[in-house]
């Protein structure tokens, strides 16, 4: 790979058969694990803190950029798109392998957030590196809160998929993009393009392969690897008059969370984050550094 400055001050990246892979600059010289992260739905790679803080804890860190989405998206691409969640966990295989063969006999460790989450869980079910030491869920799409309308439409999901799978079954403002970026108040500096407050239309076959994820969770997905599963205590609405919007999770419904958990597989453990957000590593200053420490144990232990 050849890796180039970034827009991220303090990054490089390389182009790698239609993902990004993003380098934090200033690793270890000997990291005792290298780390990489795995961006969700209508995101990308922008959390520099993030990779400080893996670096702190003498990791070296990557994320990739996945086909459709931030630094990889292409002209003519529905963003974030996908009919099976394999694709994810095909962009997952791919830059786990090129960082592995950068750092020979070194642990992987996958850091993964909501859509790409749950791929990343696939992906550690049916093909996961054989360096992976462990895998973190950051508030996983494990469930969407659904109205009555919501869950009759899934009903005719598949359907819509087989006849017209390009049809927009989902386009809303993304509120909670708004409330997270600076220009809402939030934390975040990140590119309103790559993750944009407006939303990102969703297709049937993105809804369809999401539901066709869960399926597999509730049959028993059988990871035999550890896996933390990190989750806000409460969800709520995605409105601008909920007072909570920045300490509960607005996305997805933690409770789907709470009981797809077990059915990962025996090394799956939960770890609950009061007042979390939906990326919680972007939460405010205390249930941010409960979700560190809780990463924090979870990989000294499987490191040890």
């Amino acid at each position: 790979m050849d890796f180039l400055p970034d827009v991220l001050a303090g990054f490089s990246a390389a182009p790698l058969e239609g993902v990004t892979i993003v380098r934090h600059d200033a690793a270890p010289a000997s990291p005792r694990a290298v780390v990489l992260h795995v961006h969700g739905y209508n995101d990308y790679f922008y959390q520099a803190e993030l990779a400080e803080w893996f670096a702190s804890q003498g990791l070296a860190f990557y994320a990739v950029d996945m086909r459709r989405a931030g630094r990889s998206l292409m002209p003519g691409d529905h963003p974030h798109d996908m009919a099976n969640i394999a694709e994810q966990g095909d962009d997952i295989a791919l830059a786990a392998e090129a960082i592995t063969e950068l750092h020979p006999g070194v642990p992987l460790i996958i850091h993964s957030h909501s859509t790409g989450a749950l791929a990343a869980a696939i992906w550690a079910a049916d093909r996961p590196h054989p360096a992976t030491a462990g895998v973190i869920l950051n508030s996983p799409l494990f469930g969407l809160r659904m109205g009555r309308r919501d869950r009759a439409a899934m009903v005719a999901l598949p359907l819509i998929n087989r006849t017209r799978p390009h049809m927009i079954v989902g386009n809303r403002p993304a509120i909670y993009a708004k409330h997270l970026h600076v220009s809402g108040g939030g934390p975040a500096a990140f590119d309103t393009v790559w993750k944009t407050p407006a939303g990102v239309p969703t297709r049937a076959q993105w809804v369809h392969a999401v539901a066709q994820a869960w399926r597999r969770i509730d049959a028993g997905l059988g990871v035999t690897l550890p896996v933390l599963v990190a989750r806000s205590d409460s969800s709520g609405p995605e409105r601008d008059d909920n007072p909570l919007m920045m300490s509960q999770d607005v996305v997805v419904d933690t409770d789907a969370t709470a009981r797809r958990t077990p059915l990962l597989g025996p090394g799956a453990r939960e770890l609950v984050v009061k007042d979390g957000i939906h990326d919680l590593t972007q939460s405010p200053p205390g249930p941010r550094a409960a979700y560190f420490a809780g990463v924090k144990e979870f990989i000294d232990e499987v490191l040890a």
